[in-house]
């Protein structure tokens, strides 16, 4: 049937410009009705729900799951058994509030595969009239403390690898990344301290990251998916050298929190430290991170004073590419290489054709920087 009665059905908010709700919090508005006529009312309801979905395709087999994650339902208006509630027409606001509850909610989120979300309600019913019903987004975000004991200590990871010159060992790359803290809100920079030792023949080229990786479980089955949100390039660092990152700032650009509480949807935050290795595979340590939602105001003095470990070094504002094969490696260099490497190789192996192409390897200049970049 037809609702010509009505002309209009809406939920209206009592702070629009309110970003979202948290755990506990009260969600209070109105129900804007608008009559062109009499009406006959029998219930006014305003409705919260929440679900989390995913679904995705593999090999012509579709997963998928759901959760609800909130229902709450409250009655505004209704008929009594002695008689019908009559409106007439004009304009109506109806006030309604809605207690959430103090149980941790999923954060609400959409991505590639799933999504949660929140779904506000009204729903108006007539005598002889089918539902007429209204929906409207909510935003829900959990609350996440990233001063917490867990959140707040450093963390470190250490690793290295051997560069190979084709028949020949070249010397040992090695990284050690570091951040004060695990926990960080949008907005934050994130101190980056960092030693790379470059033993090898290559210039390698340093680079931090900031992945959110999303994962979604269904019938048993897991997909993750992982995307860059932030990016910073370090200065190139030549061989037989060593470069020093102390507290070098990677920003957090306005991200979804972390979603921890979900089994079937989850959402993480890595730091990831790069050594980008030309014709060999990078070197990188991952660091997890929580992006969280309050606690950023901490003072410096609850960290670890990385300083004390590492100099001072910044990183460029803007990536440039790193030197030329030429500014790195001098004739003079090019000639004192050859005539050491000649000394120190058997005559067999001086006399055919392969040391020719040993020599031509050790000393090929990088990969042009957009192929680098392009990692």
């Amino acid at each position: 049937m037809t609702h010509v009665e009505v002309k209009s059905l809406d939920v209206i908010l009592e702070n629009e410009q309110r970003d979202g709700y948290c755990s506990g919090e009260v969600v209070s508005g109105h129900i804007s009705l608008k009559l062109s006529e009499t009406t006959t009312v029998k219930t006014i309801k305003i409705l919260l729900k929440g679900n989390t979905q995913v679904s995705w395709v593999h090999k012509r087999s579709r997963f998928s799951e759901e959760r609800k994650c909130l229902l709450l339902s409250k009655t505004l208006v209704a008929t009594t058994d002695t008689r019908d509630l009559i409106f007439d027409s004009g304009t109506y606001e109806i006030p309604f509030d809605l207690q959430l509850p103090q149980s941790s909610l999923v954060s609400s989120f959409s991505g590639k595969n799933g999504c949660v979300y929140y779904m506000m309600q009204a729903v108006l019913k007539r005598p002889f009239h089918e539902s007429q019903c209204v929906n409207r987004e909510l935003r829900i975000v959990c609350h996440i403390d990233v001063s917490v004991p867990t959140l707040i200590s450093p963390v470190s990871q250490t690793c290295k690898k051997m560069i190979g010159c084709w028949i020949f060992t070249s010397g040992p790359i090695s990284l050690t990344a570091s951040i004060e803290r695990q926990g960080y809100c949008n907005g934050e920079s994130i101190p980056i301290y960092a030693l790379i030792e470059n033993r090898s023949c290559c210039l390698v080229v340093p680079k931090a990251v900031i992945y959110q990786i999303q994962t979604y479980t269904a019938k048993g089955k897991t997909k993750s998916i992982k995307q860059l949100v932030a990016s910073a390039r370090g200065n190139p660092v030549a061989s037989d050298t060593t470069s020093r990152w102390n507290g070098n700032p990677l920003k957090i650009p306005p991200v979804s929190p972390s979603i921890l509480n979900s089994d079937i949807l989850r959402l993480e935050y890595l730091l990831a430290v790069i050594v980008q290795i030309p014709g060999a595979k990078n070197l990188e340590v991952q660091l997890p991170v929580v992006i969280g939602t309050s606690g950023h105001g901490m003072s410096s003095h609850s960290f670890v004073n990385m300083s004390l470990l590492y100099p001072t070094f910044t990183l460029p504002d803007i990536p440039e590419a790193p030197p030329s094969y030429a500014e790195v490696v001098s004739e003079e260099q090019f000639e004192e290489h050859r005539t050491s490497t000649s000394q120190s190789q058997p005559d067999w192996l001086l006399d055919g054709s392969a040391f020719a192409c040993i020599q031509q390897f050790l000393l090929q200049p990088p990969p042009p920087y957009s192929e680098i970049c392009g990692q």
